[in-house]
């Protein structure tokens, strides 16, 4: 197949970009590398992922088998448990649904969107 495109980056939608871009650069330790109350932007590496402000966001709920999931990310870390409390600390909070059992975490960002967090892989 041919190759047609590279991504050049994710935007999310967000109730209110310049704290969830905050966020993901101290989840990530990305550059905020723009910030105003309708659009952030954090990067890393060539790589970067923007938040833009949709009135009226209201983030899925969790856990709702009867909605359709909007997107989340995976977050490779080399402990799962201080990577927990620095979140927390930061704003996100643990949902009590948890069914990752020991291979991944649940958390969900300041604006209640889920994320998780992955044991970094080994060797």
């Amino acid at each position: 197949m041919t190759e047609h495109a590279d991504l050049a980056m994710v935007n999310l939608d967000s109730s209110d970009p310049a704290a969830h871009a905050a966020f993901y650069s101290r989840a990530l330790g990305w550059e905020v590398t723009h910030s105003q109350a309708e659009y952030a932007m954090i990067s890393k590496d060539g790589t970067s992922i923007g938040f833009g402000l949709v009135p009226g966001y209201a983030p899925p709920a969790w856990p709702d088998e009867t909605a359709g999931k909007r997107y989340h990310l995976d977050l490779h870390v080399d402990d799962v448990a201080l990577a927990e409390k620095d979140l927390v600390a930061a704003g996100a909070t643990r949902p009590e649904f948890q069914p990752g059992g020991e291979r991944w975490t649940v958390l969900l960002d300041p604006i209640g969107q889920p994320f998780c967090l992955c044991p970094r892989p080994q060797g």
